[in-house]
Parts: structure tokens; C-alpha cells; sequence
């Protein structure tokens, strides 16, 4: 008798727990993700397509704006005319090389001025994406431009030392003088340049924060300092991130994102960006953008000397060691680097995917994973073809966004219930595909 009754109390309880088996096996993920990207419809969706669409072209056009500022530069002889004065005047052949860096930031970034505008500020306002004035805009501009013109100057006169002293393993080198200026940058960035562009203070206490520093100290990140980031004054995208490396670790959220998400959603985001600090994301990335830079120098090394001597009459350069080959070397790299962009966005893919996965571990918010997944349409394509998205996206799009999110809800939450979320929002103007 015992062992019937406890056979009994067996079958009873898998009978008792059937209609919860069964209702987790009635939530149809693909549906459930459907009723999402259903919210995105009409003018909405066309102009979030022709927005990402028209910056799918911007990356060849900016190639070949570059590689065009390059070769006028080279045709005018704009750098060997810096590269004899300084020569004349007797100065030291590094200074020389600093004078033709610097002439060449100022140079491209002046001819390039004209499309910056369109690229940065026109189109942005087209499609409701920028809230600065043009000067408000020109003046961040000019802040990076100071920028470019200190670090770009200093690494060129170091990779051109490179160059002088060892001519054929340049590249190699300079690969490792390549990795060590972006973990320069990566670890100063947090506390040194973002201030010159933006406010930051400490997140105010609230549910946010708490869910934010929970999140943190269950997975071990530094939380100690939370900055709220006044990135609305410049537009009105919505982002977080877990920046710098060593003392520099900082967690920061912008304004638009506290504005505009609920707490479920803010913590989804935060616990995707918490991801990247745990699974080492800026240290792997830096490795292989580092390998990946090492790449298309060995390439460039091959190429830049065949250019140079296709045009040593007509250019004035008379090697890749000679500083007035920087146009070349810089046209070159645009070159290989659009080639390389599938390359490079599949690797960053990879990354998000994996901190979108985290986060949904970390924060147990899928419909907010989805939620946010949605907003981010104002700017990118939530629904593109496989080969467009392994192409062209750097992030993973929308739709495989959401569908991990309502794959991961059915393998998680009991008794998982569809969510029929509420529209989004139709632009306030039509947008136009530039």
C-alpha cells in the first residue's frame, strides 16, 4: 500500500502540473515577437528604412570622398611644399614630419567640411535625429577637430619614426603602436574627452538606480559612481555603456534613455551593457581591432609603395618614409577599411549578441529587451534580409533582437503570456530616402 500511495501522489502531481507544461508550450515565440514589430508600421517604418539605408551608401560615398581630398592634395603637392619648407628653414626632420600631419588633419578636415555638414548635421536634422543648432554642432566639430590634430599628429611623426627606422617591418611595429594608442584612448576617453562634449553628474537615487547597482553587484562591476549623461542637448538617441578599463571603469546611462524607457526597459539596456564588462568585450575588442588595423597595414605596405612610384613625378613624394605620402597612406586605408567593414561589423555583431543574451539574463526583462529594441527603429532597420544584415549591421537588428527575447521569456518565465504592446509613434514629418 505505501507503494501505491506514493505512486498515486506521483501521478497526481504530474497531472497537476500539465496545464502549466502545456501553456509554456502554447506561447508561439515567433508570434509573440510579431505583435512587436507590428508597433513599427507606415511612415514609421519607411523612414526608419530609408534612414539606415541612405547610411548603408554614406560609407562608400565617404570612402570616396576621402580617397578624392587625397588625391587633390597629392595633385596640388600640398605636403612636399611643407615638407621643403620646413627643410629650408633647417628644422629638425621630426618637426617636419609633426608640420605635415598636422597641415594634413587641417587640410582634409577643412575640404571635408561640406559633406561633414550634410552627413552630421543636415541629414540628421531630416530625420528628426539632431537637436543642436549648427553651431552648437560646429563647435563639437571644432572640439574634434583639436582632438584629431593632437593624438593624429603625435601617432603619425611615431608611425613615420617607425617607418625611417624599420622599412620593411614597419607595419608590424606599427601595429603594436597602433594597439597601444587605442588602449591609450579607451582608457582616458571616460574621464578626459567625454567631459569636453558633454555633462556629467551621478544618477539620482530611485528604482532605476537600484535596479542599475543590483545588476552591478550580482556580476561583480564596480558601482560605486553611476553618471547621467546629458547627451540630450545633442539628440535624442537613447544609449548606456560600461566605459573605460582599470581605474577608469565607469557605468553611464544618457538622459534620453531615463526620459524615454521604463525601468524594465533602462534595465534591460543596463544589463546589456553590464555584459560587455563581464564577458571582456573592450579587451577582446581592442585585441582584434588591433590585429585586424596590423592587417590592413601589411596590405598598405605592399600597395602605398606601387602608388608612389605611379606617381612620383606628378606627386612630389619621394617614399613611403617621406611625410608627404601621408595622402597616399590615408586614401589607401579608406580603402581597405570600407573593404573590411563586413568583416569588422560581424565581429562587433558578435559582441552585442553576446551582451544581449547576458542582459537578459542579468535584468529578466524581455518584453523591456523588446521594448527598446523597438525604439531603437528611429535610426536603425529592424527587419533587413540576412545578407543586409550581416553586411551593413554592427549591432543585431531588431527583429533577431526581439525574437531573443521572446525565445529566452518562453524558456524562462512560467506560464509566459503574449504582450500586446501599444504602436510607436509616426514621425512627426515624412522623411524623404536621401
Amino acid at each position: 500500500m505505501p507503494a501505491v500511495r506514493w505512486i498515486s501522489v506521483a501521478v497526481l502531481g504530474l497531472l497537476a502540473g500539465l496545464p502549466t507544461l502545456a501553456h509554456a508550450a502554447a506561447f508561439d515565440v515567433d508570434h509573440a515577437a510579431q505583435l512587436w514589430l507590428n508597433t513599427l508600421s507606415g511612415p514609421a517604418k519607411a523612414r526608419s528604412d530609408a534612414y539606415f539605408e541612405g547610411g548603408e551608401w554614406l560609407a562608400l560615398w565617404n570612402a570616396l570622398f576621402s580617397v578624392g581630398i587625397c588625391w587633390f592634395l597629392l595633385r596640388i603637392r600640398l605636403l612636399p611644399a611643407v615638407r621643403d619648407g620646413m627643410h629650408r628653414r633647417g628644422w629638425r626632420p621630426w618637426l617636419g614630419v609633426l608640420a605635415c600631419a598636422l597641415v594634413f588633419i587641417m587640410a582634409d578636415s577643412l575640404l571635408s567640411l561640406p559633406w561633414a555638414i550634410y552627413e552630421g548635421y543636415w541629414r540628421e536634422k531630416q530625420y528628426g535625429l539632431l537637436n543642436q543648432s549648427l553651431g552648437a554642432w560646429l563647435g563639437d566639430q571644432a572640439i574634434g577637430l583639436a582632438l584629431s590634430a593632437v593624438f593624429g599628429s603625435v601617432l603619425l611623426l611615431v608611425i613615420y619614426a617607425v617607418i625611417r627606422k624599420y622599412p620593411k617591418r614597419w607595419w608590424l611595429i606599427g601595429t603594436g603602436v597602433v594597439g597601444l594608442a587605442i588602449t591609450f584612448l579607451v582608457l582616458i576617453t571616460p574621464v578626459f574627452i567625454v567631459p569636453l562634449f558633454n555633462t556629467s553628474s551621478e544618477l539620482p537615487n530611485g528604482p532605476v538606480r537600484e535596479r542599475v547597482v543590483a545588476m552591478a553587484k550580482a556580476n561583480g562591476v564596480p558601482a560605486e559612481h553611476i553618471y547621467l549623461v546629458d547627451e540630450s542637448r545633442q539628440s535624442d538617441r537613447i544609449s548606456a555603456n560600461v566605459s573605460g578599463i582599470g581605474p577608469t571603469i565607469r557605468i553611464s546611462l544618457n538622459d534620453n534613455l531615463l526620459k524615454k524607457t521604463s525601468v524594465a526597459e533602462t534595465a534591460a539596456v543596463m544589463g546589456h551593457e553590464l555584459g560587455h564588462y563581464v564577458l571582456g568585450h573592450v579587451w577582446r575588442m581592442i585585441v582584434v581591432l588591433t590585429l585586424l588595423m596590423g592587417l590592413l597595414l601589411w596590405l598598405a605596405s605592399r600597395i602605398a609603395p606601387a602608388l608612389i612610384r605611379y606617381g612620383r613625378e606628378s606627386w612630389g613624394v619621394r617614399g613611403l618614409a617621406d611625410p608627404a605620402s601621408l595622402p597616399v597612406l590615408a586614401g589607401l586605408l579608406s580603402v581597405l577599411s570600407l573593404l573590411a567593414t563586413p568583416v569588422t561589423n560581424t565581429l562587433i555583431r558578435v559582441d552585442e549578441s553576446e551582451a544581449d543574451a547576458f542582459g537578459l539574463d542579468a535584468a529578466r526583462e524581455p518584453d523591456g529587451f523588446a521594448a527598446t529594441a523597438m525604439k531603437l527603429s528611429a535610426y536603425r532597420k529592424i527587419e533587413p534580409g540576412p545578407l543586409e544584415e550581416m553586411l551593413f549591421f554592427d549591432h543585431p537588428s531588431g527583429k533577431t533582437r526581439v525574437t531573443m527575447a521572446m525565445q529566452w521569456k518562453k524558456d524562462h518565465v512560467p506560464n509566459a503570456v503574449e504582450v500586446v504592446p501599444s504602436p510607436l509613434p509616426d514621425p512627426k514629418t515624412p522623411g524623404s530616402r536621401p
